[in-house]
């Protein structure tokens, strides 16, 4: 199940990507929205996994059996962001009301020159963070992405707007050359932005209370975190309907410290902590969680003791 968020729901995404490139051109937002009922329905009819996922969070965040109806929501939730993915990318974000919170705090941390370590999740569109970039030209935007994952997506997401690509920095590099590149992006004074709720399968991963269960979250980000002395800021990008989103920035640390004879016990605090914040938005925003797998499964290794694994694996997702 780990591992079937890096096939099932991306090839979903390629699926509804393409789909929206075609409606927009057609018909314009408007119209095409109407059109991804008949997408969602596909995914409530014909994608078990998915479906079980959904059902499975809804049932935790809402605090009771998620509906058949509120399924369907939740699909028409990601369709929606998805089908929005071909407007933020673009100068067209001009039509959407985005409010943002937090922005002035973000200032005053990169005025301290040493960058910004800026932690989002599944949770919302993080494309919306990616308008920062284009309403505010002067604050550089950098992106930990796994652009190997899936080139379909990336290609597709690229020629919406060619410049974006060169902002992306690739997860996939191997440790050492990942951890230079964020490093020489932050000594710019640059925000760089990876997702820090899915851990890919292998990489060290730490148990937390989410919604009720304990689930893994990766290690590496608050460990890069922890050697770069950098401030850390969380970001959501919550859809809150028709056309409107809502961008959060909340400082997390002005700089993360893990004491080598307690890394254990402080890593589990802060990726606590992190889950506790994620937990606070998702029931804000209950039909924007958008990783369609079974969260709460704990690799063996896992199940024995919440504080007793090491390890780090590469950052980003």
């Amino acid at each position: 199940m780990r591992q079937a968020w890096r096939e099932r729901p991306e090839a979903g995404t390629v699926t509804v990507i393409r789909a929206s490139r075609t409606l927009v051109r057609l018909f314009g937002r408007t119209l095409s929205r109407s059109f991804l009922v008949l997408v969602c329905a596909y995914f409530l009819l014909r994608r078990g996994p998915e479906r079980r996922a959904s059902r499975n969070y809804l049932s935790r965040v809402l605090g009771r059996r998620a509906s058949w109806y509120d399924v369907g929501r939740h699909f028409f939730a990601f369709a929606t962001t998805t089908l929005d993915r071909v407007y933020l990318l673009t100068e067209s974000f001009r039509r959407f009301s985005i409010t943002v919170s937090g922005l002035a705090e973000l200032h005053a941390a990169l005025e301290s020159g040493k960058g910004v370590l800026l932690f989002g999740s599944h949770l919302g569109s993080f494309d919306a963070l990616r308008v920062l970039s284009l309403q505010h030209p002067e604050i550089a935007v950098r992106i930990v992405l796994d652009v190997e994952q899936n080139p379909a997506i990336s290609d597709t997401l690229n020629a919406l707007h060619p410049g974006l690509a060169n902002t992306i920095i690739n997860a996939r590099m191997a440790g050492p050359a990942l951890a230079l590149a964020i490093r020489e992006a932050l000594d710019r004074n640059a925000i760089v932005a990876l997702l820090a709720d899915r851990a890919r399968p292998g990489n060290a991963m730490m148990p937390a209370q989410f919604l009720g269960d304990a689930a893994p979250f990766p290690q590496a980000p608050w460990l890069l975190a922890a050697a770069l002395r950098t401030p850390v800021f969380l970001s959501f990008g919550l859809y809150c309907g028709g056309n409107r989103y809502a961008l959060y920035f909340e400082r997390f640390a002005d700089s993360l410290r893990i004491e080598r004879t307690a890394r254990n016990a402080e890593l589990g605090q802060i990726v606590q902590r992190f889950a506790d914040r994620l937990s606070h938005y998702a029931r804000m925003a209950p039909f924007n969680w958008f990783n369609f797998y079974d969260f709460w499964t704990l690799p063996d290794a896992l199940n024995a003791s919440p504080r007793d694994h090491g390890g780090a694996g590469r950052a980003g997702a």
